[in-house]
């Protein structure tokens, strides 16, 4: 009883600090190791590599193929770009159990102490992170320790020596590997455990071998589970990642098959005897051997998803949202990204709406007047459904950049929606306008149609600021904003006159003075848009009414 109580306590320790240690690592280094890997897709072998260490990093292949099911779901990574970074990331996870194979268990308690007093006297968000790191690795070789003890003792009973005896056989071997691993989903587990019971002598290593290949296809289910309600695109990379598993094992399989012997004899070679760094060495060498043969055919690896999945999605529909929501994959890691490209789908909708009122405002058009409204329909539902979203990640343990940036986002999102409001008020406008006959002088017409590019330009680089997080845009939306104002306040004085000298009617005289000063809000929401990546304003917040 006191054996399999210390055995499952071990196990649970080293869960527990395999998922502490590597959300730490997520939160700490997640966002800008994140954008890092969106621009490391161009070359193949430069992916492949950056997708090792990235997942070697944050020590979990699962979270990696997740990330990136998730980028080419929303379209910021091609189905082929994701192709190397998958492979990369089988690789990266094999770091896991090549620390295990280390001895650090007598360290361990002080890696522990160190951990957490980081967490609890830490002031600074950053470091109270490590400490959580620190933490989960201290806390995952001390349940190494007291399953390496209770290990020590199985094999005084028959019965469990029987068992693990029956896995003998490649295939029950490789079952057993692939059914543990997605119960636990996460290979970098099971190859770690089964290094320990390696190295206590409770499993032949040639048996390991075989629950090695069984490991990696099991550790596909994470990216699998991810893609079921994504797009084709996110399916067909969790399939990649899967058909490089399984021809991977029925590759390797084949191999040992005929050459075991010399396979064994050349892992304890380059181990130097010991049987738990020869698991670790088995693992990693499976991976590497894969890439070598896998990566010149990635794409034929993309040709064969696309035979298996085929089809395009279906055309989206309009009130739905397509990056974020419940259709759509849910990562801590990448949550921030993706709702920050609903956002900029908001804007976009916001920007166009704002130009087709004024074409409407003009034309008198009752199909553009119509579909003004219908837009800011949609902006709201965006509105509502992003603003939930986000006070519900806000809940959750983000990367440190991204926690930061969530405050920025409620504002960004209530920005986009009063512009979205200022273009509804432009097509009423329109409707009061053409319904009592409303006319502006050709100077009035053409000061308004002046105000309203310079609008549009600077909701163009708010928005492209936003988006990219580039700063170098900053000048000109200032200049653009001071124009504006200038010009808000040089309109109003002409029409004035205009009025005053009998050119124009009141009622069209409140009509241009509410155009300018909604075109005017605007450019002030725009501006709260580009400065919502900035520490502060620099010139004082603009708000918008």
């Amino acid at each position: 009883m006191e054996l399999i109580v210390n055995l499952l306590g071990g196990l649970g320790l080293f869960l527990f600090g395999m998922n502490f240690m590597s959300q730490g690592l997520q939160k700490a280094a997640g966002a800008r190791l994140r954008s890092i890997l969106e621009a490391m897709t161009k070359n193949k072998i430069i992916a492949v590599l950056f997708g090792a260490l990235f997942t070697a990093i944050i020590q979990s292949s699962g979270a990696t193929t997740v990330m990136v099911v998730s980028f080419v779901n929303t379209g910021i990574m091609s189905l082929a770009q994701s192709v190397g970074i998958i492979f990369g990331a089988n690789i990266g996870t094999t770091i896991t159990s090549q620390l295990v194979a280390f001895n650090l268990t007598g360290v361990a308690p002080f890696i522990l102490f160190v951990g957490a007093v980081f967490v609890m006297f830490g002031k600074k968000p950053m470091l109270k992170k490590v400490g959580e790191v620190l933490l989960g690795f201290g806390a995952l070789f001390m349940g190494i320790s007291l399953m390496k003890d209770a290990m020590a003792d199985l094999k005084d009973y028959q019965a469990v020596m029987d068992v693990l005896g029956s896995m003998d056989n490649p295939i029950v071997g490789i079952l057993f590997g692939t059914a543990i691993t997605v119960v636990v989903q996460s290979s970098s587990v099971t190859v770690s455990i089964l290094l320990l019971m390696a190295s206590q002598g409770l499993i032949d290593l040639p048996v390991c071998f075989y629950v090695i290949l069984g490991c990696n296809i099991g550790s596909c289910t994470p990216a699998v589970l991810a893609s079921l309600d994504a797009k084709k695109d996110a399916k067909r990379a969790a399939l990649i990642h899967v058909m490089f598993n399984v021809l991977g094992m029925v590759i390797i399989g084949i191999l040992m098959a005929f050459g075991m012997k010399y396979f064994e004899e050349f892992i304890l070679r380059v181990s130097g005897s010991d049987v738990g760094r020869c698991v670790a060495n088995a693992d990693t060498f499976f991976k590497i051997f894969q890439t070598i043969i896998f990566l010149p055919l990635s794409a034929q690896f993309v040709a064969m998803t696309r035979r298996l999945i085929p089809g395009e999605d279906q055309e989206e529909k309009e009130y739905q949202l397509l990056y974020i929501g419940k259709q759509n994959i849910f990562s801590p890691s990448t949550a921030v990204v993706e709702t920050t490209q609903e956002i900029e789908r908001m804007g976009k909708m916001a920007r166009e709406n704002l130009s087709l009122a004024m074409e409407a405002f003009f034309d008198g058009d009752q199909k553009k007047i119509n579909r003004v409204y219908e837009v800011e329909n949609q902006i709201d539902f965006l509105s509502k459904e992003i603003t939930d979203y986000l006070v519900k990640i806000n809940q959750l343990q983000l990367p440190v950049v991204d926690a930061r940036r969530i405050g920025a986002l409620f504002h960004v999102v209530s920005d986009i929606e009063r512009i979205g409001d200022h273009a509804e008020n432009m097509a009423d406008a329109a409707i009061k306008s053409h319904e009592e006959n409303l006319k502006f002088t050709k100077k009035g017409e053409k000061e308004i149609r002046e105000m309203h590019q310079k609008t549009m330009i600077i909701l163009e680089k708010s928005m492209e600021m936003f988006t990219t997080l580039d700063k170098k845009n900053v000048p000109d939306i200032l200049e653009l904003e001071n124009s504006i104002d200038s010009m808000e306040r040089e309109l109003q004085q002409n029409h004035v006159k205009r009025m005053a000298k009998g050119k124009c009617l009141p009622m069209t005289g409140i009509l241009f003075t509410d155009l300018v000063t909604g075109l005017e809000r605007v450019a002030d929401h725009a501006t709260n848009i580009a400065f919502s990546i900035l520490e502060g304003d620099p010139e004082g917040a603009l708000q918008g009414n």
